[in-house]
């Protein structure tokens, strides 16, 4: 999970809050979800969310700097 952590605050340092907000808050929702699913000792599912809560965050931050290097 803190692997999770980390790239969603990469993400967020890098302006996903405003340019890939979608993939940042299901990153954030996964990551939430992996957490509640450690509580209930589900470690497969707690896993399995928080693998895919740092792709989400991984997506935003990539969303982010493409744009930020879009010359438009």
């Amino acid at each position: 999970m803190s692997d999770a952590r980390q790239a969603i605050a990469a993400a967020k340092a890098a302006g996903a809050e405003q340019s890939a907000a979608e993939d940042l808050h299901a990153a954030e929702a996964y990551l939430d979800s992996a957490q509640r699913k450690l509580m209930e000792r589900a470690f497969a599912q707690a896993r399995r969310d928080a693998l895919q809560a740092k792709s989400k965050a991984l997506t935003a931050l990539a969303t982010t700097e493409s744009s930020d290097n879009d010359p438009r």
